[in-house]
């Protein structure tokens, strides 16, 4: 094997290993992810984890053709649908979630040593791994990174640290932006790559291009595809073998390798002279209690190891597409501190420990931590200690997220069952399945095909085998969905895919409603394009089918992009199922409040509007009996239709007792400061079991006593604080202003002209005394 600058390490980490955890420091280039498994084979059996599924199939396969061997003997690995490993590989790389699960059945027992490669890029399933693994400390840990403090991460593990120099090769700087603080920019995107590759034409290797996802990939390739001496090639988490192959290993032809930030890590492509980089990821992020995918800037940690891929084995350059003084973060944030926190409470349950009680390199937020519980709990997927109950050790071994696998379990028959993991299949696959044609004609034809307007029942159509006009499907996408469809059905012990049951959309939407009803969103009375579900709001994406006319939707799954506003977003509905609006009614979904009352010749009726997310959804006329009735008789007395002079002089006792308190004479309840007549009545009546209008002609207003100031101080103290005054040919209200020991005269009526005397007021001791005269205050004196 050729020399690698880790390999200065090599004695250190051999004297160490026996007896510490230990931290590997290392630039991109150094050989970390290659030597360190081999290192630590040579003191037992050793997992590596590897965020990425490309990273643990590639690294498997190099190391294999290095010694000699096919892929599973000593070297192998295991990502999700794939495996190729036996219990003598002594090597196995897989990706955090394998690992997790294998956790959870036996704590990865058949392991001696744990390598957890690129620990800086903070992902969820990482940081539970690692801190699970120090809880228990039963195997020995390796933790490498390339640019996480190694200091702080070694002291949170109790562990050495060591570090290696990384790049063998200078590389070059270059920024192309007229301002040194622009900001990396997404449009555009595909023009400012095509005139970076053109002036690399002399670069003596291959150029490798970092985008934010497979989207620009394929706008980039496209506009690519007209060069004669260089070949566009994507990678991604997508792509297929033979793509993998063409981007990772040496051609006869120059490429330019269009990469995600899975090749920021592990990843090892030979023959790269040039970096041009975007300076944009998709990340992950929390909004409104909902994990959402954003267009954003990578961090400076980012940049870094973006620029040292072409410095690996020759002398070359990076060209970032933004500003040199660019006002980019240092680190990128760790998931657990962007994302719900649902898959994780419920990995950790299931491994048996609860999230709460595990030590975290930074502290997790509380908030985001009583969302998760709040969820799991609904489900019945954790107890009140944080473990997994039965439900939920049933949920966590399916390769999909919790709230899909909680409604896959729960389906009321089976033909929905299956549709639901169908869907499922759908939804967990990463790139979207298909694409909407712009063709109106087809368009319309697909309208005949599949009239509901459902994005649902058109991907479970496609899974199944189904043709539509008008759809542009991703044959890959297709293919790994039917793969985890097969995994799912067999997990089961449903029919194979060819035999799917039939199955009513309609149903469909009504079941998942049912269960998780937070996924009904409603369409906005005035802003008709929107949607919402009383935490957040979302547009249709592109390719969403639901008609104009429909009023109520489910939004099975989301994705955000910048708006126009800095710190805008907005979340784009990409997996819509229309509902009938009746249904909300039906689920008593939303809150009932009452409307106007209707007084019918012989029946007083009370008008109710079901409300949901700021939108009235139902309406019900209703007889004013019971506590219908309470309201009706509030208004009835306060118009003063019934017991006249009643609600005045009971509210003037209750703003008097407010004040008489306030003042110090007396100890109220804390929420005396919210006492209204109305809120008081309403209490009289409930009390008293009136439940019709017509009941009140059998009381007076002695019945409807308020017990507040004492009566035989109740009189002197209201002449003392009045709150209104007849001065005269001047009628004013009274105003006191307890915090600021102020009074406020405000004129209502009368023909004086000039301002109120300070001996026509009663001698408020203490107070400052102002007039109030439209926008006119002055101090009585």
């Amino acid at each position: 094997m050729s020399s690698l600058p880790i390999d200065t390490l090599k004695p250190q980490f051999d004297q160490w290993i026996s007896q510490h955890d230990l931290v590997v420091e290392a630039e991109t280039g150094s050989g970390k992810s290659t030597r360190l498994p081999l290192w630590a084979a040579e003191k037992g059996r050793v997992l590596v984890i590897e965020p990425r599924r490309i990273a643990c199939t590639s690294l498997a396969q190099f190391l294999a053709q290095q010694a000699g061997e096919r892929v599973g003997q000593s070297i192998g690995y295991a990502i999700k649908l794939e495996s190729h490993f036996d219990d003598n590989t002594s090597v196995v790389f897989v990706t955090p979630g394998v690992a997790l699960r294998w956790y959870a059945d036996n704590q990865l027992a058949d392991f001696d040593c744990i390598v957890v490669d690129e620990f800086h890029e903070r992902r969820w399933d990482t940081d539970l791994l690692v801190a699970l693994l120090k809880d228990r400390a039963a195997q020995r840990l390796i933790v490498t990174s390339a640019t996480m403090e190694g200091e702080r991460l070694a002291r949170y593990l109790g562990a050495q640290r060591l570090s290696a120099s990384g790049r063998q090769f200078a590389v070059t700087l270059r920024y192309r932006a007229k301002d040194a603080k622009q900001l990396p920019d997404s449009r555009l995107l595909d023009e400012r790559v095509m005139r970076e590759v053109v002036a690399l034409a002399d670069t003596p290797g291959d150029i490798l291009v970092f985008l934010p996802g497979r989207k620009e990939i394929s706008q980039c390739q496209s506009r690519l595809s007209d060069l004669s001496d260089r070949v566009a090639v994507p990678l991604h988490a997508s792509v297929t073998d033979q793509q993998r192959e063409i981007a990772l290993k040496p051609q006869s032809y120059k490429k330019v390798v269009l990469a995600t930030n899975v090749a920021e890590t592990s990843l090892t492509i030979p023959n790269i002279s040039a970096v041009i980089d975007s300076g944009l990821e998709r990340r992950t992020e929390q909004r409104n209690g909902r994990t959402t995918l954003s267009l954003k800037h990578i961090s400076k940690a980012s940049a870094k190891q973006r620029a040292g891929r072409a410095g690996r084995v020759m002398q070359g350059e990076c060209v970032r597409l933004y500003g040199e003084f660019a006002a980019l973060s240092e680190l990128t944030p760790p998931e657990m501190h962007r994302e719900s926190l649902t898959e994780a409470m419920l990995a950790s349950a299931c491994c048996g420990t609860a999230l709460t009680q595990l030590s975290f390199l930074d502290a997790l937020p509380d908030k985001t931590l009583g969302q998760a519980e709040q969820i799991l709990r609904a489900m019945n997927a954790i107890d009140s200690q944080g473990l997994a109950t039965e439900h939920g050790q049933r949920l966590y071994p399916l390769p999909i997220d919790a709230l899909y696998a909680d409604l896959v379990t729960r389906m009321p028959t089976r033909p929905l069952q299956e549709a639901m993991l169908d869907l499922t299949a759908v939804l967990a696959t990463p790139a979207n399945l298909y694409r909407l044609s712009g063709d109106e004609q087809a368009q319309l034809l697909l309208a005949q095909q599949e009239p509901f307007g459902c994005d649902a029942q058109l991907a479970i159509g496609l899974l199944r085998g189904k043709e539509f006009s008008a759809i542009n499907v991703d044959p890959e996408v297709l293919r790994e969905a039917r793969l985890l469809a097969e995994q799912m059905r067999q997990a089961f012990e449903l029919p194979e895919l060819s035999v799917a049951s039939r199955y009513l959309a309609e149903q469909l939407g009504e079941a998942i409603a049912k269960l998780h009803p937070e996924l009904v969103f409603v369409r906005r009375e005035k802003r008709r394009e929107a949607f919402a579900n009383g935490e957040m709001e979302v547009l249709l994406a592109r390719d969403s089918r639901i008609k104009a006319n429909q009023e109520a939707v489910l939004v099975l799954d989301t994705h955000s992009v910048p708006g126009r506003g800095v710190k805008q977003t907005l979340n784009l509905a990409t997996v819509t199922v229309p509902l009938r609006l009746s249904l909300l009614e039906e689920m008593n979904l939303g809150e009932w409040q009452q409307g106007q009352v209707i007084h019918q010749e012989e029946q007083t009726l009370v008008e109710r509007h079901l409300v949901y997310a700021g939108r009235q959804v139902a309406t019900r006329y209703e007889p004013a009996t019971g506590e219908l009735a309470i309201e009706p008789m509030v208004q009835a007395v306060v118009s003063e239709e019934r017991l006249p002079g009643f609600a005045k002089r009971r509210r003037q006792e209750i703003e008097h007792w407010k004040l008489y308190c306030g003042l110090g004479f007396a100890q109220a309840d804390s929420d005396i400061s919210s006492l209204t007549f109305e809120k008081w009545f309403a209490q009289q009546l409930s009390m008293l079991g009136v439940n019709e209008i017509e009941e009140l002609a059998l009381f007076d207003a002695e019945d409807f006593a308020f017990s507040g100031i004492p009566e035989w101080q109740y009189q002197e103290f209201a002449e003392q604080y009045p709150f209104e005054l007849a001065l005269g040919d001047l009628n004013v209200d009274v105003e006191y202003q307890l915090d600021k020991k102020r009074v406020y005269v405000v004129y209502r009526d009368g023909l004086r002209k000039g301002d109120p005397k300070r001996w026509e007021l009663p001698k408020w001791q203490g107070w400052r005394v102002q007039y109030k005269k439209a926008s006119r205050i002055v101090d009585v004196r």
